[in-house]
């Protein structure tokens, strides 16, 4: 609900609307604001309440400069530790990337990048690596679900999501690490543009 702006930044929200809302109890709800709050999504304030976090393009910047080392690393290590079935994987979501592509398909696109994440994770067998990427994939998911309609070319994005992952197929780790390079100067370029789209 946060990274598909249903609750929009700057909302706020509290452990009884939100169990109300999605029918389930106040402790369950608690102890996922913790993690949304240890993951930046929102902000506890004391005596105040809890706020959806504000998006910011600095912040996404600085995150940016982080995910591109972390999320070259992982592409290197999937492409080298990858079973037969992830690489078979990869082949599959490559093709549904190059479809959403043709289609201008934004949530079949969405849909195939979210898997596409967790079958990398998956594939690098490095849970460190994976637990910080699956902090910055949710700021990076919700920042882009944000602004994609005014400043992202969604069928570039899909194309340079399907050359990482036959990269990874192929297991040559040097073409995913490039791959992975051309993804992320593109996502850069992407939120650069944010700024002047919302002036």
């Amino acid at each position: 609900m946060i990274v598909t702006l249903q609750l929009p930044p700057g909302s706020a929200v509290s452990e009884g609307m939100l169990s109300k809302r999605l029918k389930i109890g106040r402790t369950p709800i608690r102890e996922a604001l913790q993690r949304l709050a240890r993951d930046r999504l929102v902000a506890i304030l004391p005596r105040r309440g809890i706020v959806v976090s504000e998006i910011n393009v600095r912040s996404q910047l600085r995150l940016l400069e982080t995910r591109r080392e972390v999320e070259r690393l992982v592409a290197r290590s999937a492409a080298r530790r990858a079973s037969a079935e992830e690489r078979r994987r990869m082949n599959e979501l490559a093709e549904r990337f190059l479809r959403c592509a043709q289609r201008n398909d934004d949530t079949g696109f969405l849909r195939a990048d979210r898997e596409f994440n967790e079958l990398c994770l998956e594939a690098a067998r490095n849970e460190f690596a994976a637990g910080s990427m699956r902090l910055m994939q949710s700021l990076s998911r919700r920042f882009w679900y944000h602004h994609y309609k005014e400043a992202a070319d969604m069928p570039e994005t899909a194309k340079l999501h399907a050359d990482m992952a036959r990269a990874i197929a192929a297991g040559n780790e040097a073409e995913a690490a490039a791959a992975t390079d051309r993804l992320m100067a593109m996502i850069e370029s992407f939120t650069r543009a944010t700024v002047s789209a919302d002036t």
